[in-house]
């Protein structure tokens, strides 16, 4: 049983991710933004959980991929998919195919699915990520849905900025950047600066800006990596 309980933390995951797509489809952004705040919670937990319980296993590891193409993937998605059918004003050149551009926000899950799977077979991504991690992609979008659907004026912009938001994204999860993990070697603060800073920056971010804030933070992870990777080098 003990080596059950990552799975069923997992699980729980998955089940955090179903409700959210159900509050997606319902034009719920704030629903959306909760459940999957809680999957990632579930998700960060589970994999504390095997390392403390010493619960690794084959199936533990393909299970958590499952869950974080619904949480993570599916749900994002699904509110995005509303957001551009039922809230976007489309300029009159779109309009002929207006009903169909919405669909490109499923990209989000094809993209997910391929990079989890690239995840699970690449030996290299044990202390760090290369390409933007499944989980923080899913966090930027549904603070993305949220933010524009309560306090931004839908124009015929915004149309263009979330295609190539999507596209943007899309392929930082699948590049070959290098993004650091928050697994720590030790309590100390040197070899862990960019993990306190962006932890700074979040509580900052989300303190004034609210849920907005989460997407920011997003995007500061992206570059704070994105601006280690090339000092280094």
């Amino acid at each position: 049983m003990r080596k059950q309980i990552p799975n069923i933390i997992t699980l729980l995951n998955l089940f955090s991710g179903t409700i959210a797509i159900t509050h997606a489809f319902n034009g719920n952004f704030l629903g959306v933004v909760i459940w999957v705040v809680i999957a990632a919670i579930f998700d960060f937990f589970d994999g504390l959980a095997a390392r403390l319980l010493n619960a690794y296993s084959p199936m533990g590891k393909e299970l958590d991929s499952l869950a974080d193409i619904v949480s993570f993937g599916v749900a994002p998605a699904s509110a995005l998919y509303i957001l551009m059918r039922d809230n976007l004003n489309y300029p009159d050149t779109l309009q002929s195919i207006n009903h169909l551009i919405p669909y490109i926000a499923f990209l989000i899950p094809i993209f997910a699915a391929y990079r989890l799977a690239k995840f699970n077979i690449d030996t290299r991504q044990s202390n760090y990520f290369i390409g933007l991690p499944t989980p923080a992609n899913g966090l930027f979008w549904i603070s993305y849905c949220y933010t524009l659907n309560k306090f931004v004026a839908l124009n015929e912009l915004v149309v263009y900025i979330t295609v190539i938001a999507i596209a943007i994204m899309s392929f930082i999860m699948i590049s070959e950047i290098t993004m650091f993990s928050f697994k720590t070697k030790n309590k100390r603060i040197k070899g862990n600066e960019k993990q306190i800073i962006l932890i700074i920056l979040f509580i900052a971010l989300v303190s004034i800006f609210g849920v907005a804030g989460i997407a920011l933070s997003i995007v500061a992870y992206i570059f704070i990596s994105i601006f280690s990777t090339s000092y280094k080098t």
